[in-house]
């Protein structure tokens, strides 16, 4: 794959807490000069990202429910809502995790429902396809409640299935930090249980060009990474 292939799946990603305006525009030019399929920021920053990307093919997406999924669906709304508002046509949802680890699937579904919705309808007043990716946050939950939880991304009629936040705490017996990213393990099976047909989304861990073509062989047809810059410039067409 050439450069400018690999480009287009990637979204361009600071979402650091104590991320400020001149970061964000230098992610964004970065995003401009290199062909980035997005640039994902925290909400607060989707007007300033939104302004410097308007001439630009370059997507602005942003985070609803981020990182933990525990807000209300009307939160979520409410966020996504006015984040369209803001110019953000890219959308990444949090689901409601805890909801998922107990195996109340229905408040999963209606959760991720209640979004898709209202980003369709923002979007249709805006003007402006919206897509949304649904994070599922892998590294907490079993495979059996990772396919539940894409089937009901898929009939909610959301555009992706996302692996993490990359802010997940995950640790063993003993206190060691784990894995919390995407793992190609995880990539195939939300693949697997999707179909062609929907995206799937890698992100969390992602920092060099290997990796990414891991989740792509996986079946990634989007990668969040904020080492995008690094991996183009040690990519070998």
């Amino acid at each position: 794959m050439t450069k400018k292939e690999i480009a287009s799946y990637i979204d361009h990603t600071i979402l650091a807490p104590d991320a400020g305006v001149k970061e964000v525009l230098s992610v964004c030019n970065e995003a401009k000069k290199y062909g980035f399929a997005s640039v994902c920021v925290n909400p607060v920053n989707v007007p300033v990202a939104a302004c410097e990307l308007n001439d630009s093919p370059v997507k602005v997406c942003t985070v609803v429910g981020f990182p933990l999924g525990a807000t209300t669906t009307e939160v979520k709304i409410a966020e996504a809502v006015n984040a369209i508002e803001n110019g953000a046509s890219e959308i990444d949802m949090v689901i409601n995790i805890g909801a998922a680890k107990e195996g109340r699937i229905s408040a999963v579904s209606s959760d991720i429902i209640g979004v898709v919705e209202a980003c369709r309808k923002a979007g249709n007043k805006a003007k402006r396809k919206i897509i949304v990716k649904v994070i599922l946050e892998t590294c907490l939950l079993d495979d059996s409640t990772i396919k539940d939880c894409c089937l009901c991304a898929k009939k909610a009629g959301a555009d992706f299935v996302k692996t993490s936040t990359g802010f997940a705490t995950l640790k063993s017996g003993d206190g060691r930090l784990l894995p919390n990213g995407a793992s190609e393990h995880h990539v195939k099976l939300m693949r697997e249980t999707v179909g062609p047909d929907m995206g799937v989304k890698a992100s969390g861990g992602i920092r060099s060009a290997k990796m990414v073509m891991a989740m792509i062989e996986a079946g990634a047809n989007r990668i969040g990474t904020s080492s995008g810059v690094r991996v183009l410039e040690n990519w070998e067409e």
